[in-house]
């Protein structure tokens, strides 16, 4: 996997510019979070598509990142999490469980019209 690290605030606009040209998935991942780690081994482990440039933040070390993308992608803040931006705009979002690299896959390699965001039922304890 050849993650793009995500660390200063300004790619935010680079990720805008580029999801015109191609998908641009967000992974952000807590190193202190072990579903984060389980999900960061899952999308490591299957092949991801090509085509679509795929950045890694590690929001405890880059909090401030992780607001300002809350805010200019419209989304809640969650660990882990992934966004998909197309024209500058994330169109679908998943956390936790949800994850999974079939997700990505269907997500970049359609047009959404409309934001999502899948919801998933957590395990009860």
């Amino acid at each position: 996997m050849n993650w793009i690290e995500l660390n200063d605030l300004q790619q935010l606009e680079q990720i805008k510019e580029q999801s015109k040209l191609q998908p641009v998935v967000i992974f952000k991942h807590s190193t202190r979070c072990s579903i984060s780690s389980m999900a960061k081994i899952r999308l490591e482990q299957d092949p991801l598509p090509e085509g679509t440039l795929f950045y890694y933040l590690d929001l405890i070390a880059y909090r401030p990142i992780s607001g300002q993308i809350a805010e200019d992608f419209n989304v809640y803040h969650q660990s882990p999490q992934i966004l998909v931006i197309k024209n500058g705009e994330c169109t679908f979002n998943v956390s936790h469980y949800g994850i999974s690299v079939d997700k990505i896959v269907a997500e970049t390699a359609t047009i959404n019209p409309e934001p999502r965001t899948e919801k998933e039922t957590l395990p009860e304890n």
